[in-house]
């Protein structure tokens, strides 16, 4: 299995920045500082990651992509430019991660006997407790 950590190191150089005024807190501030980060990144346009990462990205962040096959990362949670730029980071940095996770195999497995023996006792006792409710002959 693939290893995000091994695979990838730094991809800093492939990211587009792009700012613009911020709807967030502020006050004024926000009416004359561009502190809205929106980070761009083209998966398929990579040179840092392997045809199988792109491959699996492409298919796990589909919806999240635009028509051009950009990755779109937004902040606007702070009032510095700066801190939402390393906001964004972070979170593109977490969605590759969690896309490239790779996903468990579930091991079927069979119920125990106990369990087994439970859920019959308790089918048992609410048929018993219906059957009480009938009508009671004398």
């Amino acid at each position: 299995m693939e290893s995000f950590q091994q695979h990838i190191s730094d991809l800093s150089n492939e990211f587009v920045f792009q700012t613009s005024r911020s709807s967030g807190p502020g006050g004024q501030n926000v009416n004359k500082v561009n502190s809205r980060v929106e980070l761009r990144f083209n998966i398929k346009d990579s040179t840092l990651l392997t045809d199988r990462q792109k491959e699996i990205l492409l298919k796990k962040l589909e919806t999240k992509l635009t028509s051009d096959g950009l990755l779109l990362i937004v902040s606007q949670e702070e009032r510095s430019q700066f801190r939402n730029k390393e906001i964004a980071i972070e979170k593109l940095y977490t969605l590759l991660a969690k896309a490239l996770k790779p996903v468990k195999k579930r091991k079927s497995t069979r119920p125990t006997r106990a369990s087994i023996e439970k859920r019959i006792q308790s089918k048992k006792r609410l048929a018993e407790k219906k059957s009480r409710r009938g009508r009671i002959d004398h």
